[in-house]
């Protein structure tokens, strides 16, 4: 089976789909879980006696593996076979956990499950989390990794790094991304189009002297930004130069992804009304519903945003919901 962006993570975006095709070396069928359909049907299953998951997650909740796994989880659930999860390292350390849990009626192929958008957790253990927690119900194995420690950054593990997908292409993408995914709902690009997506954001009309006045240094720990310039090559504001930033993250123990990416955005949107925008419908097959409620995960922050609500005060509110996710999630930790 192939994930979203194919099964040589060779797909650029959102909605590129990628088609069934034969494996060259093994001459055996792959089926497309991001193709006409994302849910494993009873004809993909029928020649399989054990179902083994070895994906490179990302650790945020938007990364659409974690959902993948969960459609497998539960057609092996409906056709009666095991699953066996080959774990692997969250990249972005198995201890912080940040942001609002996702809302009931935001979910979507970027969130099926009320998570928080930095998670904390290792695909295996996120695997056995929906299939117990949420009740799915599949004979489940975890094979666990040998001498990771939930403080580990990817950098820490002296594994190679394989990109996951095109626009993470190194494990700084991936640190960043958590809060970069934001501007993906926006008119700002995030740097797609760049070597160095997620890491640079901005566009044609960002100001980035009256950013700065807007952002002091204590709103953005762990990080320093750099104002850049750069012309993307695909996708939003292709060809055409943009003024923005590059996030230099200095110390990843006191950096927060998510709620630098929220000072930026409140900044941004304070600083350019007029010219800053959400970007409209679709997005990951929804037609309707805004990409930006779909990302954080709950309309009523984005409400917040627009009417310039302080981000700590945005936090404060969803403090409760993240001490509750802590101690269940508790409960599947295979690692300490």
């Amino acid at each position: 089976f192939s994930p979203q962006h194919g099964f040589f993570a060779e797909k650029q975006d959102n909605m590129i789909e990628s088609a069934n095709m034969i494996d060259p070396v093994l001459q055996i069928p792959v089926y497309s879980l991001y193709g006409q359909s994302r849910v494993p049907d009873a004809r993909m299953f029928e020649p399989i006696d054990i179902l083994l998951v070895d994906l490179q997650d990302v650790g945020t909740r938007v990364y659409t593996f974690i959902y993948t796994l969960s459609y497998c989880l539960e057609a092996a659930r409906d056709f009666d076979v095991k699953v066996i999860i080959l774990d692997r390292p969250n990249p972005i350390n198995g201890v912080d956990v940040e942001g609002n849990c996702l809302a009931t009626d935001c979910t979507s192929f970027v969130g099926r499950y009320p998570i928080p958008m930095r998670h904390g957790l290792t695909i295996g253990e996120l695997g056995v989390f929906f299939n117990n927690y949420f009740k799915i119900g599949c004979r489940l194995d975890v094979i666990p990794m040998k001498n990771w420690q939930r403080s580990m950054l990817f950098t820490d593990t002296g594994l190679p790094w394989v990109a996951p997908s095109p626009n993470l292409p190194t494990p700084m993408s991936a640190l960043v991304y958590p809060g970069q995914v934001l501007w993906e709902g926006t008119n700002l690009s995030e740097g797609r189009g760049t070597t160095q997506p997620f890491e640079l954001f901005g566009a044609p009309y960002l100001d980035t002297e009256k950013m700065l006045t807007t952002l002091p240094i204590l709103k953005t720990p762990g990080a320093i930004l750099r104002p850049a310039v750069f012309e993307p090559t695909a996708n939003k504001w292709q060809g055409t130069v943009c003024n923005g930033f590059q996030i230099h993250v200095t110390d990843p123990v006191r950096y927060r992804p998510y709620m630098t990416t929220l000072q930026l955005l409140r900044a941004v949107m304070k600083q350019h009304r007029g010219q800053f925008d959400w970007k409209p419908p679709p997005y990951e097959y929804e037609y309707e519903r805004w990409p930006i409620d779909l990302i954080i995960g709950d309309q009523s922050i984005r409400q917040r945003l627009e009417g310039l609500e302080p981000v700590d005060g945005l936090e404060a509110s969803w403090r409760e919901d993240i001490e509750h996710f802590k101690t269940i999630s508790r409960e599947f930790h295979l690692y300490s």
